[in-house]
C-alpha cells in the first residue's frame, strides 16, 4: 500500500514538473509557430486567397523590380559579411586579453564591454550616429550618414555587434590548452608561429559562433541601416518593412511573406552549417582522443 502511495507521489510530481513546460510551449505556438504559419500561407496566395508561385516570380523574375531587389539583398549580405569579418578582428585582440590573466585580473573589464548589450540599440545607435556627424562635420565640413552611408552602416552594425563577438570568443578563450601554447614556445616557435599554430586552432569553434551571432542578425537590422544612412539606403530587413507597412496594394504583404521566407532560409542554413562545423569539431576531438 506504501508503495502503491509512493508511485502516485512520484507521478504526481513528474507531471507537475512537465506541466510548466505548458507556458512556454503555450507562447512558443502562439509567437513563433503560429505566425511562421502565417507567412508561409501568404508566401503562396494571391490578392484574391488563391495558391500561386506569382508573388515569388514577381519578387525575383519581374524585370526592373527584381533587380532592385537582387540588388538590395546582395548589398545585405556584403554589410553583413564586412561587418561579420571587422567585428572578428576587433573582437579577437579584445577577447584574448580579456581571457588572459596576465592582462586582465579580474572581471571589471569584461563588464565594461557587454554593458552596451544592456543599452536599447536604437539609442546606442542615435547617439553614434549624432557622434559621427559632429566629428566629420568638424573635421571635413559633411555628415558621414549622408555622404557616405555604407560606411557609415557598417560602422553603426559593427559598434552595435561587437559585444556578441566578443563573448563567444572570451568563453573559448578562457579554455584554452596552455600546455599546446607552452609546448609550442618551447619547440622553438616564434610568437607569431605559437598564435597561428596553437592559439588559432583552438578559437576556430569560438570564431564560427562570433561569425554567427553577428551575420544573423545584421541581414535583419534594418533599424540600424535607416538610422545610419538617414533612410537613403536599404537591406532585406527595409524591403519587407516595405512590403509590409509602407505599400498597399493588394500583394504587397504576400510578397513580404516571401522575402520574410527568403532571409528564414538564409538563417537556417548559416545554424545548419554552424551545427555540421560543431559536429565536424567533436567528431575530431573524440578521434584525437
Amino acid at each position: 500500500m506504501e508503495e502503491a502511495i509512493g508511485r502516485k507521489k512520484r507521478g504526481f510530481a513528474f507531471n507537475f514538473r512537465a506541466s510548466l513546460c505548458i507556458p512556454f510551449g503555450v507562447f512558443m505556438a502562439l509567437f513563433v509557430v503560429l505566425p511562421l504559419f502565417i507567412i508561409v500561407y501568404y508566401a503562396f496566395r494571391d490578392g484574391d486567397g488563391g495558391f500561386t508561385f506569382q508573388n515569388w516570380a514577381s519578387l525575383f523574375a519581374d524585370g526592373e523590380n527584381s533587380k532592385v531587389n537582387w540588388g538590395i539583398i546582395g548589398m545585405t549580405f556584403v554589410i553583413a559579411a564586412s561587418t561579420t569579418i571587422i567585428c572578428i578582428l576587433i573582437a579577437y585582440p579584445i577577447a584574448y586579453l580579456l581571457a588572459n590573466k596576465k592582462y586582465n585580473k579580474n572581471k571589471v573589464l569584461v563588464y565594461i564591454f557587454l554593458l552596451p548589450m544592456w543599452i536599447n540599440f536604437v539609442i546606442r545607435t542615435i547617439g553614434l550616429k549624432e557622434l559621427l556627424n559632429s566629428l566629420t562635420s568638424v573635421l571635413f565640413d559633411w555628415d558621414i550618414t549622408s555622404e557616405h552611408p555604407y560606411i557609415s552602416i557598417v560602422i553603426g552594425m559593427v559598434y552595435d555587434y561587437l559585444p556578441f563577438a566578443i563573448l563567444p570568443l572570451y568563453n573559448q578563450m578562457l579554455k584554452l590548452d596552455k600546455s599546446q601554447i607552452e609546448a609550442a614556445a618551447d619547440l622553438g616557435a616564434n610568437p607569431a608561429q605559437v598564435f597561428m599554430k596553437a592559439i588559432v586552432p583552438q578559437t576556430i569553434p569560438g570564431i564560427v559562433s562570433a561569425a554567427m551571432m553577428t551575420f544573423m542578425p545584421t541581414m535583419s537590422s534594418y533599424v540600424i541601416a535607416d538610422k545610419m544612412s538617414e533612410n537613403s539606403k536599404f537591406i532585406i530587413g527595409s524591403l519587407i518593412q516595405g512590403y509590409f507597412i509602407k505599400r498597399t496594394d493588394d500583394v504587397s504583404s504576400n510578397i513580404g511573406s516571401v522575402l520574410s521566407l527568403v532571409m528564414l532560409m538564409i538563417v537556417g542554413v548559416s545554424m545548419l552549417a554552424q551545427k555540421a562545423f560543431d559536429k565536424k569539431t567533436e567528431e575530431r576531438k573524440g578521434n584525437l582522443w
